[in-house]
Order: C-alpha cells, then sequence, then structure tokens
C-alpha cells in the first residue's frame, strides 16, 4: 500500500449457530480498525470461515477460524471455495459497500449444511 492509502475492508465471518445453521457476520473498517476487525473475525472461538473483501467485492484474504474445528473439514473446503459467490454474502457486501450499515448479519443460505438424520421409526 501506498504512503496515503487506507484499508477499507469489508470483514465476513461466518459463524456456528447449530448443526444446520450458520450465521453471516459483515463489518465494514477503516484504516486500523479493519486490522482490529479481521483479526476479531479471525479469533472469535464460533468462527467458521472468515474472509476480507474490498469495496470492489474483490477477495484480499480469508481462512478457517477456530470454530471449524466444530464442522467436517469438507464443509470449510466448500465455505472457502462458495463464500465469495453465496448470495446471503453477496447481499451483505451490497449492503456494507453501500454506506447504509456499518454491520450486518443474516442467516447463511447454503446447500451445504449438514444432512439432518431421521429419527429411527418404529
Amino acid at each position: 500500500m501506498g504512503l496515503f492509502s487506507t484499508r477499507d475492508w469489508n470483514v465476513i465471518a461466518v459463524i456456528f449457530e447449530r448443526k444446520d445453521m450458520y450465521r453471516v457476520n459483515g463489518n465494514r473498517s477503516k484504516g486500523g480498525a479493519a486490522i482490529k476487525t479481521r483479526d476479531g473475525a479471525k479469533t472469535h472461538a464460533r468462527t467458521i470461515f472468515w474472509a476480507v473483501f474490498d469495496q470492489k467485492r474483490a477477495f484480499l484474504e480469508g481462512d478457517a477460524g477456530p470454530g471449524a474445528s466444530i464442522v467436517t473439514p469438507d464443509i470449510v473446503q466448500r465455505l472457502k471455495r462458495e463464500l465469495p459467490t453465496n448470495m446471503t454474502v453477496q447481499n451483505i457486501l451490497k449492503l456494507l459497500e453501500s454506506g447504509q450499515t456499518a454491520m450486518a448479519a443474516k442467516p447463511l443460505g447454503w446447500t451445504g449444511y449438514p444432512k439432518v438424520e431421521a429419527p429411527p421409526s418404529e
């Protein structure tokens, strides 16, 4: 980054809520606050995957978080691959980019949740 450039990031964290629902938290931060926001997402105990995007929706960085141990490695890999194009993530990024809000959260609409096992029939 140049001498006068500033960070203006949208930080996304996929948070484990329950086995069949994850939440997408998004925060728009600038400058030093952007680093703190990213680090908070990286270290949150239930973060499955975190990502940083610029204001043009370019993926800058991202990785599995501490909550990745709660789910299977396949889920983490699928989130890593599909997160930038996921509609819920795109909608949150759109809200953050518009300046309407600096924070947004929604349940993750996604087909990769583990299949719910049916109770045994008697």
